[in-house]
């Protein structure tokens, strides 16, 4: 049976990959200054880092409509795919998945969707390692239930340079945030099925990059990493190279995705790990 792979642009995964094992991805949509981007399109992740904190009005992000989703099911049925499996960011935090699955009822059992509870390489990881799988041969159960693995040993945490991205998103009070921004505090958080966790704060961003490290270390020996970074690039590369456990597979650098960073905001810091 032949199997293909679908998820949203979330998930982060670098095009040498998506190429390499034929996962097929869908952009999400991104309007900044009145101007609307296929996430991806037309605005490189370094220029929205550069214009964010300026941007005159705070840039809105939505899924791709269930239309685009539609699209992309029926050209691979017409190319002989009987299966699909099209895994996405968490229903709790985007209306990614309903869209998916929206698109998804017209084609009955030829499309599974699954909500992995993930976003960045949370998710990522997750569909890496079923586009591995179907290349391997796999069937769809064994697929399934390697999903299902990564999903319960992947960690996604992240240091932030600011709250105030996340009191436009939502994600935490009015007056906490107020509060966050007055002391200059750097939130750390983990997204976890969907659901994003205080792990605690620090005064100062070196703090909270030694707290980062802390966590990661108590990680043990890797399966996969990513070190994520919202234009803070050399923070990254310098934080890998202090990191001293072993991965099975080599790390990867990767600036998050402008949707994803609308509600993190530049400067962020962070790791999406897979234990063995």
């Amino acid at each position: 049976m032949k199997t293909a792979i679908v998820t949203d642009s979330t998930a982060d995964i670098p095009e040498v990959l998506t190429q390499a094992l034929q996962i097929h991805v869908v952009p999400n949509l991104i309007v900044m200054n009145g101007q609307s981007y296929e996430d991806g399109k037309g605005l490189t992740r370094e220029d929205f880092y550069r214009f964010l904190p300026t941007s005159k009005n705070p840039p809105t992000t939505s899924a791709a409509p269930f239309g685009k989703y539609r699209q992309v099911y029926q050209k691979l049925i017409e190319q002989g795919i009987q299966h699909i499996i099209s895994i996405h960011a968490p229903s709790q935090l985007s209306g990614i998945f309903n869209a998916a699955c929206t698109a998804a009822q017209e084609f009955g059992e030829h499309i599974q969707v699954i909500d992995s509870g993930q976003i960045t390489l949370g998710l990522g990881f997750q569909v890496l390692a079923a586009a591995e799988a179907v290349a391997n041969g796999a069937s769809l159960k064994t697929i399934t239930e390697i999903i299902n693995d990564v999903r319960k040993r992947v960690r996604v945490v992240a240091l932030l340079d600011t709250l105030e991205y996340v009191r436009r998103s939502g994600r935490v009070s009015w007056a906490r945030a107020r509060l966050g921004n007055f002391l200059q505090i750097k939130p750390v958080v983990e997204l976890n099925e969907g659901n994003v966790f205080s792990l605690g704060e620090s005064r100062t961003r070196n703090k909270g990059i030694r707290r980062l490290m802390e966590l990661l270390i108590k990680q043990g020996n890797l399966e996969r990493l990513a070190i994520l970074h919202t234009n803070a690039e050399q923070d990254a590369r310098q934080f890998l190279t202090e990191f001293t456990s072993t991965v099975s597979t080599e790390p990867m650098i990767v600036n998050v995705t402008t949707v994803i960073g609308t509600h993190v905001g530049p400067n962020g810091l962070g790791f999406a790990a897979v234990t063995k």
